[in-house]
């Protein structure tokens, strides 16, 4: 049995292990003195076992279960059901028994930290406080990231009042409303990668104690939920929040209709500048329930914030107040042996958070960021975990781009906390969250702490403002009251989508959930888009966009198509668009995006032709070609038709030949998956370079 021991210097007072897997046994072996606290850190969480004789002790943490095995003071503890190589442990114990701050083992082990962070502007003080990451996406990229150093500001004030230091970090994200309908769009999926990348390079360089993560909107939430999973500290989100409505509950989602009635001839271009200067009065993530109000709900509802802090308006003083909070939680944390994101999130967070994405209907793109955060957790979702979930669910929120109000309204209406209390029936109300407490514990505090009532207050002043009467209930329905009972997305498989497709079919024509159509190809957003507005796409067409998911060209939105089909009143109740990319969180209509394979990677949707007929079924879950020239063909004379067209295809020549698009169309993963970059590519490729070279 291995036994290995490693003493650290200058560390008085502090022992410290590493322990290398048993080549017997039950897995990895330690002895310590009977009655002494051992801390365990490892990449799993960080959990405190006390030594005593003839004891055994059984530890389940959110990715493994641990049975540990105390006898005579010797510790013996083994993973089961492991699904990954077992690799060294580090054990790290004061002498007097508690834990040692991270932070101060590293200052022990590198002199130059000090000084320089004494150069940074530290003060000698600080140095030896709880030492709390603060990253952000704050630049001036975007309304949603603009106004993100004020909530840095309050985060930093909680740690100084809670005891601790907090160091501001920064890696701002793109907006796709300022780059969708250019090849800058392209760039969007892949950011979210970066970010992550970065908080990992970040937080890891110089570890920390604990960390917060404030962000908004489309890639930096996902990104900065990915990146809070790699690097495993205890952790809070501060959500950014959503912008207020402009004159006539104007929001920026109604700006595509309004192009596309300008590019019609239907409006002049006096009434779309007006739209274009009031459409976003100030900062905050867009205001209805796209992708960035989408990924803030899904922080909540995961158990990483605050309960009742996500999507408040940008503006509200009760967000500044919860960013504080946030930093005093984030000191407690940082004292804290068993609170990890990892020891935190669990399966049964990730069923909650779709759970409440089918109630709020949100955006289709969470299908690709809530299984790329789940993989960082060690935790398989797929676009059929959402299916799944979503059938029979309940649909409550009667917000745009679905509803009728601004996203603003969702916190006068009370929130995450108003739809979980609605849903309660089918969530996991024992998953655990940040505040150290359960879920129901959560939601049991709320009903009782004045939560609600200064949500009521905030929605007789917005009544007032808009000259409206909501009550909570015109905003988020009673359970047995809902818009739909449907859930709000749909998973389409077939000869055409093997791998899935996804819709969200709350957003569908009813006209639209079972069709047969006549497919119209084409290679690029731009061809489409020209047909679409010079009438040349008719009733009864299904549109192809390919080569663009993830391998073809990033996978950028097909915002404008889609806006300009379901802006024209005829077309958006008589024809489908289909693409390997994806569409705006905002957008309407009968769309169809994910489609899996891609073009890129050889996916049937490469193989469609003029004229073939494609069956689209919402209820049966179906999306398949069923015919050529307008003939109707059995199943399996299809199968020999598309193997022939197969015989004639070839892939395109890639995209982009260098940059951070080569690395991410050679990598990403399938869309279903979540086309996060998938470094088994990696190795795939490197098997077959060995195989070419033999």
């Amino acid at each position: 049995m291995n036994n290995l021991r490693s003493g650290i210097p200058n560390a008085p007072g502090l022992l410290s292990f590493t322990v290398a897997r048993s080549t017997v046994g039950t897995g990895w072996f330690l002895s310590i003195p009977p009655g002494a606290c051992l801390t365990v850190h490892c990449h799993h969480g960080i959990f405190t076992l006390k030594a005593r004789r003839h004891q055994a002790a059984y530890i389940q943490g959110a990715k493994y279960a641990w049975t540990t095995f105390i006898h005579g003071g010797a510790l013996n503890y083994g993973r089961r059901k492991s699904r990954q190589t077992a690799s060294p442990v580090e054990f790290t114990l004061r002498k007097d028994g508690t834990t040692m701050l991270m932070s101060q083992k590293m200052r022990k082990l590198a002199p130059e930290l000090d000084p320089l962070r004494l150069g940074t502007g530290w003060k000698p003080e600080d140095l030896s406080k709880p030492q709390i990451f603060i990253e952000s996406t704050f630049g001036d990229s975007h309304p949603g990231s603009g106004h993100l150093d004020r909530l840095v500001a309050a985060a930093r004030e909680g740690i100084a009042k809670a005891g601790g230091f907090g160091a501001r970090y920064f890696c701002t994200d793109m907006c796709d409303g300022e780059s969708q309908g250019t090849d800058g769009i392209n760039f969007s999926l892949a950011s979210r990668e970066m970010i992550a990348n970065m908080i990992e390079i970040q937080a890891n360089a110089t570890p920390f104690d604990a960390g917060i993560y404030i962000a908004s909107c489309d890639k930096g939430m996902p990104g900065n939920l990915m990146g809070l999973a790699r690097v495993n500290i205890p952790a809070v989100v501060v959500t950014g929040g959503t912008m207020a409505a402009g004159p006539d509950l104007l929001t920026l989602e109604q700006l595509g209709m309004y192009s596309a009635k300008f590019e019609r001839g239907e409006i002049d271009a006096d009434t779309l500048d007006w739209a274009k200067r009031n459409a976003c009065p100030g900062c905050g993530a867009c205001s209805f329930i796209g992708t960035a109000s989408t990924m803030q709900i899904m922080a909540e509802a995961l158990g990483l914030a605050l309960p009742g802090s996500a999507l408040l308006p940008a503006a509200s003083p009760d967000l500044i107040e919860y960013a504080r909070s946030a930093g005093r939680r984030a000191v407690e944390l940082a004292r804290s042996d068993r609170m990890r994101p990892c020891d935190i999130v669990t399966m049964d967070s990730f069923e909650n958070a779709i759970m409440v994405h089918a109630a709020i209907s949100g955006s289709t793109n969470c299908l690709l960021h809530i299984p790329a955060i789940a993989h960082e957790f060690g935790i398989t979702i797929t676009g059929d975990t959402f299916d799944r979930l979503h059938r029979g669910a309940h649909y409550l929120l009667d917000v745009r781009p679905a509803g009728r109000w601004p996203a603003e309204f969702f916190y006068y209406a009370g929130g995450v906390p108003a739809i979980m209390e609605e849903i309660k029936g089918v969530l996991h109300l024992d998953a655990m969250t940040v505040t150290g407490r359960t879920l129901g514990e959560n939601l049991k505090e709320l009903r009782t702490n004045g939560f609600y009532d200064r949500c009521q207050k905030w929605l007789g002043e917005a009544n007032q403002r808009y000259g409206l009467r909501l009550t909570r209930a015109d905003i988020i329905r009673p359970y047995d009251n809902a818009l739909g009972t449907d859930g709000s997305i749909a998973i389409l498989r077939g000869n055409l989508a093997p791998e899935g497709a996804v819709i969200k079919h709350t957003a569908c024509p009813k006209e639209m959930f079972s069709a047969i159509l006549t497919a119209r190809p084409f290679d690029s957003e731009e061809e489409c888009i020209d047909a679409v507005l010079h009438h040349r796409v008719k009733p009864g067409d299904a549109v192809f966009i390919r080569y663009e998911g993830p391998k073809g060209s990033g996978m950028p939105k097909m915002f404008y198509p889609s806006e300009a089909i379901s802006a024209d009143k005829e077309l958006g109740r008589s024809i489908a668009l289909i693409t390997d990319g994806r569409f705006s969180g905002a957008s309407t209509g009968p769309v169809i995006g994910h489609c899996s394979p891609e073009a890129q990677a050889g996916g049937p949707i490469a193989l469609v032709e003029e004229g073939d007929l494609i069956q689209i079924d919402i209820r049966e879950r179906i999306l398949a070609i069923i015919g050529v020239r307008g003939e109707r063909k059995t199943a399996q004379e299809m199968e020999v038709i598309l193997n022939e067209r197969r015989t004639r295809w070839k892939p395109r020549p890639a995209r982009y030949q260098n940059g951070v698009l080569r690395l991410f169309s050679m990598l990403a993963a399938s869309p279903m998956k979540g086309a996060y970059l998938d470094y088994g590519e990696i190795r795939l490729d490197a098997r077959e370079s060995v195989q070419k070279a033999e």
